[in-house]
C-alpha cells in the first residue's frame, strides 16, 4: 500500500491539473486531446514531487505546460487548431487552380 502522504500528494496534484484541462475543454479542444494532456501534466508533476532530481529541465516545462492555457485565450488556440489542419465552421475551402499548360500554349512554344 503507497504511503498516505503519496496518495495525498497524487490527489493534489490532479486537482490541480483539472484547471488548465477545463480551460483547454472550453477552448474547443476534445476530450481525449483535454485527457491525454492532463495525464501528461499528472505524470511530469508526480516525477517532481516524488523525485526532484531533474528540476532544472522539468520545471520550465511543467510551468510552461501548465500556464499557457491561461495565458492565451480560447480564440488564440482556436486560431492555432485551425492553422494545424482543422477546418472550422464558416472556414471556405478554395478550389486548387489547374496550372497545367494546355496542347495550345505548348503547340505555340514550337514543343
Amino acid at each position: 500500500m503507497p504511503a498516505p502522504w503519496l496518495l495525498a500528494i497524487a490527489l493534489l496534484i490532479g486537482l490541480l491539473v483539472l484547471l488548465p484541462s477545463r480551460r483547454l475543454r472550453v477552448g474547443g479542444f476534445r476530450a481525449r486531446t483535454v485527457g491525454w494532456y492532463a495525464l501528461g501534466l499528472w505524470v511530469l508533476g508526480m516525477a517532481l514531487a516524488v523525485r526532484p532530481m531533474g528540476t532544472r529541465f522539468l520545471v520550465p516545462i511543467v510551468l510552461l505546460a501548465y500556464l499557457a492555457p491561461f495565458v492565451a485565450g480560447p480564440e488564440q488556440w482556436q486560431r492555432l487548431r485551425t492553422r494545424t489542419g482543422r477546418r472550422g465552421a464558416g472556414r471556405v475551402v478554395r478550389p486548387i487552380k489547374d496550372v497545367t499548360p494546355t496542347e495550345e500554349a505548348d503547340r505555340l512554344a514550337g514543343r
